[in-house]
């Protein structure tokens, strides 16, 4: 089955949502991805939950699978793209250059998180708190209340739906056309149900939707259709 992003459409602009959990701004040549946590796995490790050592790797890859297709001016990560202010010193040489790799040639931002207030030193790219383009936010956290025009990560979330093969969890794109929580893209991240309170205060009319990742194609589903936990 070939790919089949969805055109997600925020305010006045059109957004293609990725499968792998990206936005792609056309006119901007924009690549967008929230929650990477890279090095979530050597943090575990380090608290004696051992867990696979190659989310970093993984969570490259998808990117790079990603820069390939869509070939991006400007990368933008919306925080939290290192789990913890001590990633820098755990994450291996070879996913270090292989960032440098997928950073060549192009823009670079850095939004920060609260996982990652300062950044791992070394690193290509630009830090910023927050950055606008047109009509656009983009944040790690969500802003409190109703907002028109803001794209931030931060929640994680997920849809509860059925599907063909019974009750799936999936993550997805939260949006209402005014605001998108992203999904987190990286390999350990967990996920937050769209039904839980901390979603209820940003869209408080319940006229969200959940615009769920499958393996090639997005579904964009009503909430009145996903599941609580």
């Amino acid at each position: 089955m070939p790919r089949q992003p969805a055109v997600l459409k925020i305010m006045t602009v059109d957004f293609i949502a990725d499968p792998a959990g990206a936005l792609y701004w056309l006119d901007e040549r924009m690549l967008i991805v929230a929650d990477l946590h890279f090095e979530k796995g050597s943090a575990f490790a380090a608290k004696k939950i051992f867990l696979p050592p190659y989310d970093t790797a993984a969570a490259l890859a998808a990117l790079a699978a990603l820069v390939a297709i869509y070939n991006p001016k400007v990368v933008l990560a919306l925080g939290d793209s290192f789990h913890d202010g001590r990633a820098g010193e755990r994450i291996a040489a070879a996913d270090v250059r292989a960032l440098r790799r997928l950073q060549a040639g192009r823009d670079w931002i850095w939004i920060a998180g609260n996982h990652d207030r300062i950044l791992p030193s070394g690193l290509e790219g630009e830090r910023r708190e927050t950055l606008s383009v047109g009509e656009i936010a983009f944040r790690h956290e969500p802003g409190e209340g109703p907002s028109r025009g803001e794209i931030a990560g931060h929640l994680h979330p997920v849809a509860k739906v059925v599907g063909r093969g019974g009750r799936v969890r999936r993550r997805c794109f939260v949006s209402d056309g005014s605001r998108c929580v992203m999904p987190a893209f990286g390999a350990y991240a967990g996920g937050l149900n769209l039904h839980d309170a901390a979603f209820a205060v940003l869209f408080r009319n319940n006229d969200h939707s959940a615009h769920v990742l499958g393996r090639e194609k997005v579904y964009s589903i009503p909430l009145r259709r996903c599941l609580p936990d």
